[in-house]
C-alpha cells in the first residue's frame, strides 16, 4: 500500500513535469523524485512513461556487472 502524499489525486502541472525531467537527468532515485514532488513512486513511474522520460541511471551498468 502506497502512502498518500500532498499531491495525490491532483493533476500534474507543466512545472512538475519539467522538475521531474531535470531530476531524472541528474540520476535522482525515483522515490526521491516522488518525495520532492509530493507524489508516490508509482505515480512518478506512470507519468515518466507517459512523458517518455527515462528513470534508469545513465551512469551505471545494468545489474551491477563488473568486469
Amino acid at each position: 500500500m502506497s502512502k498518500s502524499t500532498r499531491n495525490t489525486g491532483k493533476a500534474w502541472t507543466s512545472s512538475d513535469v519539467s522538475q521531474m525531467r531535470s531530476l531524472a537527468k541528474q540520476n535522482t532515485p525515483t522515490r526521491v523524485i516522488g518525495l520532492k514532488l509530493g507524489r508516490t513512486a508509482d505515480a512518478v513511474y506512470s507519468k515518466a512513461s507517459q512523458e517518455n522520460v527515462s528513470l534508469s541511471p545513465t551512469n551505471q551498468a545494468p545489474y551491477n556487472r563488473k568486469k
